[in-house]
């Protein structure tokens, strides 16, 4: 399985922004997906995580609220809407698959950035 991630970019406080993961390769194993964030000098973070068998979520507070994770089946793309950006959201997001409910994320895409100026 291969993960692409996308959509970063330099925006305002307030702003918003939507990354997408697209999945190729075997991706019909694939049943929960996340997506993390690394700031400069800190450790990566969970910041919200879909089961697509029942399409259940989590969010970290630091998000919720804000961030809404979804999918799309037919394009084997997952999403994450960013709203109300604020400039602590500044890091590199990653998004994450795997084929099983529990454990480390099997499979990692490349990060994309994202800059949230005040």
């Amino acid at each position: 399985v291969q993960l692409q991630a996308s959509g970063g970019g330099l925006v305002q406080a307030g702003d918003s922004l939507r990354l997408s993961c697209v999945a190729s390769g075997r991706t019909f194993r694939l049943i929960r997906m996340g997506w993390f964030r690394q700031a400069p000098g800190k450790e990566r973070e969970l910041v919200a995580r879909m089961y697509w068998s029942d399409d259940s979520t989590y969010y970290s507070d630091s998000v919720k609220g804000r961030f809404t994770i979804s999918r799309d089946n037919a394009e084997n793309t997952g999403y994450l809407q960013m709203n109300s950006l604020k400039p602590e959201d500044t890091a590199v997001y990653y998004c994450a698959a795997d084929r099983r409910r529990v454990g480390v994320f099997e499979y990692w895409g490349r990060g994309t950035l994202v800059t949230v100026s005040s």
